[in-house]
C-alpha cells in the first residue's frame, strides 16, 4: 500500500553567502555620479570678479584662498574670518611653507582700501606671494 514516501524533504537550506554583485553595482553608479558632479560644485561664495587679461592661474602647490565679498567681509576658503583670524591662519600657513601663495579673490565692488588692508594683513603674517584671481574677458 503506497502511502507516500518515507523520506522527508529537507526544504530550503539557508543561504550562507551574500551576493556582492548588486552592492558593487550600486557603489559604481554612486562613484560615477560623484565623478560627474564634483567639478560642477564650485565655490558657494558669490563674487563678481573683475575681468582682466593676464596669465592663467598659478600652479602653486600650497596656497591660501582669500576672498573679500562686496560687503568687505573676509573669507579663508569658504569660512568667514575676522582680520585677527586671517593673520593667524596665514601665519600658520607661512610656518608650514614660506613659499605658500595667497590667491586673493575680491569682488569688483570692494573699495581698493579694503583690498590693500587685506594685503597688509597677509604680509604682516609673513607671506609675500599674492596672486589676484580675475575672470577672463568675454
Amino acid at each position: 500500500m503506497p502511502f507516500g514516501r518515507l523520506e522527508r524533504n529537507p526544504g530550503a537550506t539557508p543561504m550562507s553567502e551574500i551576493n556582492m554583485t548588486p552592492l558593487i553595482d550600486v557603489m559604481l553608479v554612486l562613484l560615477v555620479i560623484f565623478i560627474i558632479t564634483a567639478p560642477l560644485i564650485g565655490s558657494r561664495l558669490e563674487l563678481e570678479l573683475p575681468r582682466a587679461e593676464g596669465a592663467g592661474a598659478g600652479d602653486a602647490p600650497a596656497f591660501v584662498a582669500l576672498a573679500i565679498d562686496q560687503d568687505g567681509r573676509l573669507y579663508v576658503g569658504e569660512q568667514a574670518v575676522a582680520p585677527e583670524q586671517l593673520v593667524e591662519r596665514v601665519r600658520e600657513a607661512a610656518r608650514r611653507d614660506p613659499a605658500t601663495e595667497v590667491q586673493l579673490r575680491a569682488d569688483r565692488r570692494v573699495p581698493y582700501g579694503r583690498v590693500a588692508e587685506a594685503i597688509g594683513w597677509v604680509q604682516q603674517a609673513g607671506l609675500t606671494r599674492i596672486g589676484f584671481v580675475t575672470e577672463a574677458p568675454r
